[in-house]
């Protein structure tokens, strides 16, 4: 797969001032996307950084999504199936967490190929530490 997408959320106290980070490599070329919340939690913001490159790749049939979030990989590739099933509740039958940012995720990927790849956060990944800190910097520009 030639397009690759780098996702990153981040948050100032949890609930807090939030940014998202994505950077996509594309035939070459970098594309450096970020945005801002004023209110939100650092699992919203790995969503909305998996959300926001799924749109911008919205043409595209077949790429690769690595974030550092496990709750993102492994929710998206397992969970979501089981919380769907159960009326978007969890195996403990608590409502689902962020089921708005869960079900515009679900629909983004629907028909396409995304395979999804986990690295650690802050460990030195290149496009991992450029999507944090463009989660960053959105925070700073934010609260400006």
């Amino acid at each position: 797969m030639s397009i690759h997408a780098f996702t990153d959320g981040a948050c100032r106290g949890n609930p807090g001032p939030g940014g998202w980070g994505c950077v996509i490599e594309n035939e070459g070329k970098t594309i450096k996307l970020n945005g801002f919340d004023s209110s939100t939690t650092n699992n919203r913001m790995e969503l909305q950084a998996a959300i926001s490159a799924l749109e911008y790749l919205s043409n595209e049939k077949s790429f690769l999504i690595t974030t550092d979030s496990q709750y993102v990989r492994l929710g998206i590739t397992q969970w979501i199936k089981n919380w769907e099933k159960n009326n978007w509740r969890t195996a403990n039958r608590q409502p689902v967490k962020n089921v708005d940012l869960w079900q515009k995720l679900q629909l983004l990927t629907k028909d396409k190929d995304i395979q999804w790849h986990w690295v650690k956060g802050h460990s030195g990944h290149p496009q991992n530490e450029m999507a944090d800190q463009l989660a960053n910097v959105a925070i700073d520009e934010g609260i400006l």
